[in-house]
């Protein structure tokens, strides 16, 4: 299984790919949403991990960009605010199939992008 984590904070990204990998799959990193798009174009993921507080604001169009060139992609969406605690990015986002906290545990996410990535 292949996984795009897009996260601007490097190191926090790695904790994710690394807890992602010792599940045998195959984890990428991108920091910002031209890093996401080049990736998309390249290669093919069951599982996208996004940070919706990322810098460069491109979340939302990394995950619309990923719907488009890779219908079949399952968008994680990980987030720190309140915005979209109502559940509304599963209205806005047909390839969403998970939203988590900011803090959730590495390994928690990594049971989550094995129970999709199947």
């Amino acid at each position: 299984m292949n996984v795009l984590i897009v996260e601007n904070h490097s190191s926090l990204g790695a904790v994710w790919r690394d807890h992602i990998g010792r599940l045998g799959a195959n984890a990428c990193l991108a920091h910002t949403q031209a890093d996401a798009i080049e990736a998309l174009r390249e290669d093919e993921f069951e599982i996208l991990i996004l940070n919706l507080g990322l810098s460069d604001g491109g979340a939302l169009a990394i995950a619309d960009y990923a719907s488009y060139r890779q219908p079949n992609t399952k968008v994680i969406f990980v987030t720190s605010d309140s915005f979209f605690s109502d559940g509304s990015i599963f209205q806005y986002m047909s390839n969403a199939c998970a939203m988590v906290p900011g803090e959730t545990p590495p390994e928690d996410l990594a049971a989550i992008v094995d129970y999709h990535g199947r």
